[in-house]
């Protein structure tokens, strides 16, 4: 029998054997127990409870309320300045400038139009403005909730973290709460539309009328007009001349020429932003069945339908300002054509969302450039216009 004390014999060839490795064993110093720092039971169940909880979960459509990707402790409250937040992320206000800006240029209009020598303040209503910011804003926020409740209940950008809104697919608002705010948002904004739509007549409600359809049936079934491809034109027509014209209506209670000229180009600068959000969007639009323009499309169609419809905005400015007679300072807003092009150049180099989120971004800048360069432009047209002239000695009058 073999002995277990016996030593082993090391039955490897001598060639193959290595040169012993001096080692050296290393023992710690003696501790008392009292002497290691613990932690208490309590404490560590106290940690525990107020970590939060991790739910890993599929991100598909459901016909349930989706629970928050991190659930919070029941000790959690959140305060009133994270509800706000929240809230503030949801109803989107960076996109208001797609209602405000062509309301500011309508207003522009119609003030410059009663600017003369005997009247060089010309005449103004403030509180039609501000009654008429007041429901376009209001039509604009409800018009994204609703556009959050629908894409919900569609499946849309559920896993689209770069999507506008959010509130119900990431678990944060409960989707009754966000469509009755968006509801009640759309009420009081039409309420307050009608109020001032009284100064402008019969044009001016049927303006706000189709503002009102626009903003509902954008995104509500059943047949939503984002996705019968009718959102660009959708867009094209509410963000250009309804609210130029409904501007320019409200105060002066008549149409005219140039508040369409100008309204066209911002309704194509506006519909080339748009079309930008839908390339970003088009991955998760497609998965979810709605049909944008830019899902049906492919890429290189995309970047020429959006190029088209950015240098297609500035042709009524070169119309206006081209001409011997009309305001040539209105082709200082040719100053955001160098935006434009590193615009361009990014929609071209690139088809990930990420990138086209900032390009999207870039895009929302040039057009409010272009729109206060352009109110700029008119009101120093007019002015210049209905200054005196004067004259020096042997020179003939300068204006």
């Amino acid at each position: 029998m073999n002995d277990p004390e016996a030593p082993k014999t090391d039955d490897t060839p001598t060639a193959s054997k290595k040169a012993p490795v001096s080692s050296q064993v290393i023992a710690a110093e003696s501790v008392q127990a009292e002497e290691v720092p613990t932690i208490p039971m309590d404490s560590l169940q106290t940690l525990s409870t107020l970590q939060p909880e991790v739910s890993v979960r599929p991100v598909t459509s459901t016909s349930a309320v989706p629970e928050p990707l991190v659930v919070q402790p029941a000790e959690y409250r959140r305060g009133i300045g994270e509800w706000l937040r929240i809230w503030r992320d949801g109803l989107r206000p960076g996109y208001l400038r797609f209602a405000i800006l062509p309301l500011l240029l309508g207003s522009a209009l119609a003030w410059l139009s009663t600017i003369s020598r005997s009247h060089p303040r010309g005449e103004f209503h403030p509180q039609r403005f501000l009654a008429a910011l007041i429901a376009v804003c209001l039509l604009q926020l409800g018009a994204n909730l609703i556009n959050d409740y629908y894409d919900y209940v569609g499946g849309v950008d559920t896993s689209n973290p770069l999507g506008p809104g959010g509130l119900i697919q990431q678990g944060q608002i409960k989707p009754a709460r966000v469509l009755a705010l968006g509801l009640f948002f759309l009420i009081i904004g039409a309420f307050v539309g009608a109020l001032v739509a009284f100064y402008g007549g019969p044009m001016a409600f049927i303006f706000g009328a189709v503002g009102l359809v626009g903003a509902y049936f954008y995104s509500a079934p059943p047949r939503a007009l984002s996705s019968l491809t009718l959102g660009e034109v959708v867009s094209f027509w509410i963000f250009g001349p309804l609210l130029t014209l409904g501007a320019y209506i409200i105060q002066l209670g008549r149409i005219d020429s140039l508040p369409l000229i100008c309204g066209i180009s911002l309704g194509l600068l506006f519909s080339g932003v748009l079309y930008i959000n839908d390339m970003r969007d088009m991955e998760s639009d497609v998965q979810a069945h709605k049909y944008t323009l830019a899902s049906l499309l492919g890429v290189r169609t995309n970047r020429a339908i959006c190029t088209l419809l950015l240098l297609a905005a500035y042709v009524p400015i070169l119309y206006l300002g081209l001409p011997s007679h009309g305001p040539h300072l209105v082709l200082i807003t040719l100053w955001t054509l160098p935006g434009l092009v590193a615009i361009l150049i990014a929609l071209y180099r690139t088809t990930t969302p990420a990138s086209l989120h900032v390009t999207l971004r870039q895009a929302f800048k040039l057009a409010t450039l272009f729109t206060i360069l352009l109110i700029i432009a008119l009101t120093i047209s007019t002015y210049w216009h209905w200054l005196p002239s004067f004259s020096l000695p042997g020179l003939p009058y300068v204006l």
